[in-house]
């Protein structure tokens, strides 16, 4: 189960991709996202964020 990235809560600071071991974190016109293909469920990116914007799906 990916983890997901809620676009309400996200300020894209940036702050959950260097954290992500298999870069599945990408950014799209101040949009972050989670490929949930790359996703192994490490939940680096969740606890980096320093909005609580990511969560398990």
């Amino acid at each position: 189960m990916a983890y997901k990235i809620d676009p309400e809560n996200c300020v894209a600071c940036g702050a959950c991709v260097e954290p992500c071991p298999e870069g599945a974190i990408s950014e799209k016109d101040s949009v972050y996202t989670i490929d949930p293909a790359k996703c192994i469920d490490c939940a680096a990116c969740e606890s980096s964020c320093p909005n609580g914007a990511i969560s398990a799906a």
